[in-house]
């Protein structure tokens, strides 16, 4: 492979700019047996909280078209359990190690960046999707002042590059991104599943015990573009494209409207190998059109 496709994200370099999303690929193990991970630019972690979780009761994945809505509740191991037995096996992998990390207070963020600290990683991907239980439920994400307070206290405490990962839901992503820039994040990732809702009609009622849930896939490609080209060309600080990505096409097209690197999610449930296809698509189309660096496109549009 070439190094059309290197790319420095927050002083971090990938050999290529697809990552797979947190949430999606758990911590590596599985998806090693369809294809070597080592051939991704990135790795991103399962939904970390400072401690275990069970997830969500009831159903928790839902089929629509062109999408997925899930209500998995950030069922996980616990930071300490992930430190302890999944760690260092990704960070002897030979790619970017992307810890994702949520929290349902900010003593909970707090307490579970300082345990991560001590341990190395390659960039610290902050949820603040979460909702805040000390808030009535409101997620941290939705409100930009509440965002701008939480990446304040992080960004204080944490020493790893922070990358904070924002909500379609906010009521302005863009004041929001650039509340994160101002607060010391070295990056923001977007978007986030989109709140979504399905109704079993033989039931009578939600099919999600709690109503609403989180809508990705394709389906909602075209306004995660949207979102990514507004907030990348609002701040100063590197973006990472998510949502919907199913092709090399779709990955160039974020690359166009600003992201510097792409995660790609739920499109790998259909296609375990997914993320490789789209790497090798990618680098024959800087190929055939004579670009010597996957950069010289990026935010051209």
């Amino acid at each position: 492979m070439s190094k059309r496709l290197e790319t420095v994200f927050a002083g971090v370099t990938f050999k290529n700019p697809v990552a797979l999303a947190s949430g999606t690929c758990g911590f590596g193990k599985e998806f090693n047996e369809y294809f070597d991970i080592q051939k991704l630019g990135g790795l991103c972690s399962k939904g970390l909280t400072l401690h275990a979780r069970g997830g969500n009761d009831g159903i928790r994945i839902w089929e629509t078209p062109s999408g997925v809505m899930n209500s998995v509740g950030l069922e996980n191991p616990g930071v300490e359990h992930f430190i302890n037995c999944d760690l260092d096996r990704m960070n002897q992998l030979d790619l970017v190690n992307i810890v994702n990390l949520g929290g349902h207070s900010m003593d909970d963020y707090l307490e579970a960046v300082k345990l991560l600290n001590d341990h190395p990683l390659d960039l610290l991907e902050l949820n603040i999707s979460c909702p805040n239980v000390k808030a009535g439920g409101m997620n941290f994400g939705v409100k930009t002042e509440m965002a701008r307070q939480v990446v304040r206290e992080i960004r204080e405490a944490c020493k790893h590059k922070l990358v904070i990962k924002l909500s379609p839901n906010a009521e302005d992503i863009v004041g929001l991104a650039k509340a994160c820039e101002e607060e010391g994040a070295d990056g923001v990732s977007l978007t986030n599943t989109f709140l979504a809702m399905a109704i079993d009609l033989n039931k009578k009622k939600p099919v999600f015990n709690n109503v609403y849930a989180g809508l990705s896939g394709p389906a909602i490609k075209p306004i995660a573009l949207r979102m990514v080209h507004q907030v990348a060309h609002a701040v100063n600080i590197p973006v990472m494209g998510i949502g919907g990505i199913a092709t090399w096409q779709d990955a160039i097209e974020f690359i166009m409207a600003g992201a510097t690197c792409v995660q790609v999610g739920t499109s790998s449930f259909m296609n375990p190998a997914l993320a490789v296809d789209i790497i090798d698509g990618m680098e024959a189309y800087l190929e055939k059109n004579n670009i010597s660096n996957i950069q010289e496109i990026r935010g051209i549009i």
